[in-house]
Order: structure tokens, then C-alpha cells, then sequence
């Protein structure tokens, strides 16, 4: 099984840094104030979790200043980044809505073994790049839109 810091982290943990990374890569900096914002929780809240972000050395808090993250909290950034994308995908890829899919990542990404997730991801890599024929992802939308698998595709009778 492979390796992965994020496992040793709290799904909190993980969502502060994935919401520094987020702000970083849109504004350019993350403030306490737009970290509160974006999780809906209180400003001390936010800078408690800071701190300790601090003490593991994820961040580089300095108090009235911001916030950025260290090398080692890039790297956590990244691998979840990569993980939400990954979902997304798998989950675009058999219906659900973009909306959705987007909601459910969030979750899955923050609760699933790095194995999974490693799988997972060549998985959506190896469809993304595979030839479009046989199209097995219309004929399983088609089978979940009406129930009935095309006639090349029917299960096979075990002996």
C-alpha cells in the first residue's frame, strides 16, 4: 500500500490547507478573515488551526499577516488537489452531475485509502486516454438512463 501523509491528518487539517492552497492560487494570499469565509467558521477558530498548522510546519503563520504555505504543505495541497480532480472525474464519468460530482470529491477525497485513490486516478487517466471504441461509458449511461445493457454487453450465464 502506498505511503500518504494526508492519512495521519484530520479531514479539518486537510481542508485548511486545501482551502490556503485554493485562495493562494486565486488572490495570491490567504488571510484569516477569507480562511473563515470560505469553511464558515469563526476567525479564532481559524487561527488556532494555524498555529498548530505551524507547529507540524504546513504554514508559515504570522499573526496580522497571513498566511502561506511551507513546501511540505504544498505537497499535502497538491496530492489533494490531484484527489478531488480524480473524483470529480470518475464521477462525471458515470452521470452524476457536475454539481454533485463536485460536492461528493470534497468528501471522498479527504476519506479514502491512498491505495483507492491511486487506483482510482489510472483508472480516470487510463479512460481519458483509451480509444473511444468499444464506448463503454455510453453504453453504461445508456444502462443507467434505462435499465437495459446493449445485447453485446449482457452478463454472461455462469455454469
Amino acid at each position: 500500500m502506498e505511503s500518504d501523509i494526508t492519512v495521519e491528518m484530520s479531514k479539518s487539517e486537510q481542508s485548511y490547507i486545501e482551502t490556503i492552497y485554493n485562495l493562494i492560487k486565486e488572490h495570491g494570499y490567504a488571510r484569516v478573515i477569507d480562511i473563515a469565509t470560505k469553511l464558515s467558521v469563526k476567525p479564532p477558530s481559524v487561527t488556532n488551526m494555524l498555529q498548530r498548522l505551524d507547529e507540524q510546519k504546513f504554514v508559515t503563520y504570522i499573526k496580522y499577516r497571513g498566511v502561506i504555505l511551507t513546501d511540505k504543505g504544498k505537497i499535502i495541497a497538491e496530492t489533494l488537489e490531484k484527489r478531488h480532480q480524480s473524483f470529480k472525474k470518475f464521477l462525471i464519468m458515470i452521470g452524476i452531475s457536475e454539481t454533485v460530482a463536485e460536492k461528493d470529491a470534497c468528501e471522498m477525497e479527504h476519506r479514502i485509502n491512498p491505495e483507492t485513490v491511486t487506483k482510482l486516478a489510472k483508472f480516470v487517466e487510463f479512460v481519458e486516454s483509451a480509444p473511444k471504441t468499444p464506448p463503454f461509458l455510453q453504453h453504461f449511461k445508456k444502462y443507467i438512463r434505462n435499465g437495459n445493457r446493449p445485447k453485446h454487453c449482457r452478463k454472461k450465464k455462469q455454469n
